[in-house]
């Protein structure tokens, strides 16, 4: 199924101050950012077989959310698929085979990279799906960015960990690992803090003729 995307790897982004810490810029944005808009790129990265090289694919698009539970990635390339979430509803279109795959959003949220951007209301909210940790700024590869790591408690979900990097006001980086070890590391540019994003953006109505799979 061509979904660049797995609901359960969809994830987050922000505004914070610069001389924050990881967790002080994850709080702050919890608390202060309502909205938002940002362009993306996105490399993911499957595991390499036996006698083979790893398979890596690009995509890129852009991304707008309003607080607590409205989202909407919009693939551009290489080529057209769209994920939204009314509130109540996630919706998946994918533009080429003309298929809508429907689910109830609060099955599909919890212990999720969105939950860390649309969702919770708090930090401890969140630590009640997610074992959160800063990584400290010695850390090499933290090209110079504020980080922290996010580790679903549940033992059950796909998802591995997330780590958020965040530069001066804004989310620049998002990196996750699911179960079967794909990589998925999402770059930020063009970010915009509680943008005047329209909320008609989220109201998600299959396209004539699709074909809709509600799960």
């Amino acid at each position: 199924m061509r979904i660049l995307f797995p609901i359960a790897l969809i994830t987050a982004c922000l505004s914070f101050s610069a001389q924050a810490s990881g967790l002080e810029s994850l709080e702050s944005f919890i608390k202060t950012v309502k909205s938002g808009r940002a362009s993306f790129v996105q490399t993911a990265t499957s595991p390499a077989k036996a006698g083979q090289v790893a398979r890596v694919k690009t995509s890129s698009g852009t991304f707008e959310f309003i607080r607590p539970n409205r989202f909407r990635f919009l693939y551009q390339k290489p080529f057209e698929q769209s994920i939204v979430a009314d509130g109540q509803t996630v919706w998946l279109f994918d533009v080429d085979l003309n298929q809508v795959t429907a689910r109830k959003q609060a099955q599909v949220m919890g212990s999720t990279p969105i939950a860390l951007i649309a969702s919770a209301p708090d930090v401890r909210a969140l630590q009640a799906e997610f074992l959160i940790a800063e990584i400290p700024s010695s850390d090499k590869s933290n090209e110079g960015l504020q980080w922290v790591v996010a580790t679903p408690r549940s033992k059950d979900n796909a998802l591995r960990s997330v780590r958020i990097g965040f530069k001066g006001n804004a989310l620049a980086v998002l990196e996750m690992e699911d179960s079967f070890g794909q990589q998925s590391v999402l770059r930020f540019s063009g970010f915009e803090v509680n943008a005047g994003v329209d909320s008609a953006l989220f109201a998600f109505k299959p396209p004539a003729g699709a074909d809709v799979i509600r799960q």
